[in-house]
């Protein structure tokens, strides 16, 4: 029941349009009467919602298709479908696929490879429509149609909107027919089936840039990206055979791939996308312990007896009240205090967990410094979630200090050195709790899961700073628009997995380099290297979100490296990673350093629009210094009581 036809498929899924150079190659093998190799490409110029598809069923050679890419200018889509067929007899452009067909408001791509039993596929196409009945007399076009039938009758107008496991089940019943390999698209998602009979292989990678010159090359084809406007392109890419370079992973029989926008979104045989670093469900019973520090090492246990005590008296007042409550109609019981609050609506455990954090900043002149001033933001937060049990500032030189609150709520000191000094250090001492919280519930109406986002206007006034980008040339920051929406899209635009999907991004494509980048590094330039450190990837990670119409705004604080998954970076100096405004959420933070949501893992000291608002030490000197060093040392221990 095979076919004795050799043939090879191509599938790309860009993060943006692009126009790739595709060169196949007619591979010899058995025929049929006459020489009638043959080719297909299908694409959506300028990502519309229409399908250009260019056939040459009688090929001896590739040359119209070189030509063809290069002379329309509407060579430029997120989906491009290609097949190069063997020999046979008799194939027209009817039979020649890929196959389009329009429905739903939109045209949609369809490639299939291996033989499938005709008359059975005709039992199973229950939908009579008219609109789908099958133009040729392919296997091929009757699985379109059969799809498509299924999708209507499921009610679904896109690929995104049905279940990836139905969609699953109705290939599976194709591949129980025969040799299935398949891949179909409505110009967003691409859907590609390997089959469990396959007679060929299929390989998939996901190619970031920087893109190398050469291309890539392959025993069935070869393709490059050196157009000038898709030098920041990621492809998620389906090929019959693996190229020489890059990394190319076999699918296995039976299993279904779902890509969107250069991102795989679903698989039913390995996990799409690394899960989310999550805090340890145990804890030891010792205490972890850093590196020597200026004032030792962590606090000894402390003997909360009487605070116990002084609880459990609490406790039973609370309950008291709350009984006497409970005998009272119409009364609605919340608990307002989140640090009193024990368990999630799940069941789930929420305790808290205890830092001892030291950060130590030692500068060092040449020549003495006369006069200096300095700004300090040190102190941690204190808010619902986290608490302050104790915190002290040790400056080495004296001088006068002014304490006050900056417009972004942030603790300052300002400090002016009045004595002359050849080494100066600052070091800050903090014990702080920070409290578990259970999941957000996004069950509300007001609670907005989708973007774009509607603001009231005096909120939209409030968020002004944290929605304006940095100044960039426009050219920039049309490139950064689009790299934004891709994720958008290729999320229906939800808006968390939206963030969650930026944040994993980031994690997992950009590399993390110190000396990379300098404080004048701008979110273009970390986007174009693919490197940078955590300052750089928070900024990179706020300038896609208020692209996007999210408020967002950065975060100074620490975390903590005793957390049970392997990114540990950037744990001995401060820490930075960003945060966003959902209404009638608050602000929630994102950690695309090390790929997680901010939780109980991280301190949180300073916030503003930019790094400059929360600089955790600045100064200026006004007469001497000479020449600068400057060490910085961060320790933090978790203590267990």
């Amino acid at each position: 029941m095979f076919s004795d036809i050799s043939s090879d498929i191509f599938a790309f899924s860009f993060d943006g349009l692009s126009s790739p150079v595709i060169d196949l190659k007619f591979r010899t093998g058995p025929q049929k009467g006459d020489h009638t190799l043959g080719w297909g490409l299908a694409w959506y110029p300028a990502d519309n919602k229409a399908a250009m598809v260019a056939k040459d069923p009688a090929a001896k050679d590739t040359v119209s298709l070189k030509g063809a890419m290069s002379d329309w200018e509407g060579f430029r889509s997120t989906v491009f479908f290609c097949k190069v067929r063997g020999a046979a007899s008799g194939y027209t452009h009817l039979e020649t696929q890929p196959f389009t067909r329009s429905f739903a408001g939109q045209d949609w791509v369809f490639m299939h490879n291996g033989n499938l039993d005709k008359e059975a596929i005709r039992k199973l196409h229950h939908n009579t429509s008219i609109f789908l009945e099958p133009l040729g007399r392919t296997d091929s076009e009757l699985a379109l149609v059969f799809l498509l039938g299924k999708i209507q009758d499921y009610g679904a107008r896109t690929l995104a909107e049905i279940d990836h496991n139905i969609l699953l089940s109705w290939f599976l019943q194709l591949d129980d027919l025969g040799s299935a390999d398949m891949s179909i698209s409505d110009g967003v998602t691409v859907a590609v089936f390997y089959g469990t009979d396959s007679q060929s292989s299929l390989y998939y990678s996901r190619l970031k840039p920087p893109h190398d010159a050469a291309g890539f090359e392959g025993d069935a084809a070869s393709f490059s990206l050196n157009n000038p406007r898709d030098t920041f392109r990621t492809a998620f890419v389906f090929a019959s055979s693996p190229f020489k370079t890059g990394d190319w992973t076999p699918m296995q029989g039976g299993q279904l791939i779902i890509a969107r926008r250069g991102a795989l979104v679903w698989t039913n045989k390995k996990e799409p996308l690394p899960k989310l670093p999550m805090p340890p469900t145990q804890r030891p019973e010792t205490t972890t312990t850093g590196s020597p520090i200026l004032q030792g090492g962590p606090l000894e246990k402390v003997n909360e007896r009487s605070a116990l005590f002084a609880s459990v008296q609490a406790q039973s007042q609370q309950a008291s009240i709350v009984a006497k409550l409970s005998q009272m109609s119409h009364v609605q019981q919340n608990v307002i205090n989140t640090k009193s609050i024990t368990h999630a609506a799940d069941g789930t455990a929420l305790t808290y967990r205890l830092y001892d954090l030291v950060h130590s900043t030692e500068y060092t002149y040449e020549e003495e410094v006369e006069h200096s001033t300095h700004t300090f933001r040190l102190l941690p937060v204190e808010d619902q979630v986290q608490e302050v049990i104790h915190s002290t500032l040790t400056i080495s030189s004296e001088g006068e200090d002014v304490r006050f609150e900056d417009v972004f709520g942030n603790q300052n000191i300002h400090y002016s050195i009045i004595k002359p000094y050849k080494q100066l250090t600052v070091s800050c001492r903090s014990l702080v709790k920070i409290f578990g919280q259970a999941p957000d519930d996004y069950a509300s109406t007001r609670r907005q899961a989708k973007l774009p986002m509607s603001w009231m206007p005096w909120q939209l006034q409030v968020m002004e700073p944290y929605l304006l980008l940095l100044e960039m040339p426009e050219t920039q920051i049309s490139e950064l628009l689009l790299y934004a929406r891709s994720f958008a899209e290729r999320n229906g635009q939800h808006l968390i997995d939206t963030l969650n999907d930026i944040n994993l991004t980031i994690y997992r494509d950009y590399q993390y380099v110190p000396g990379s980048t300098s404080f004048s590094t701008t979110p273009f330039d970390v986007y174009a290297s693919r490197k940078g450190v955590c300052q750089d990837f928070a900024n990179l990670f706020i300038t896609l979100a208020r692209l996007l119409g999210v408020p967002a705004r950065y975060r100074m604080g620490y975390i903590y490296t005793g957390a049970n998954y392997e990114n540990k970076i950037q744990s001995d100096a401060s820490h930075a990673w960003a945060e966003v405004y959902i209404p009638y959420i608050g602000w929630r933070g994102f950690d695309p350093t090390n790929g997680c949501q901010v939780a109980q893992d991280h301190i949180r000291v300073a916030c503003g629009r930019n790094y400059r608002d929360a600089t955790p030490t600045s100064g200026t000197i006004y007469r001497g210094g000479g020449k600068e060093g400057l060490r910085v040392q961060v320790t933090m221990n978790e203590v267990f009581l």
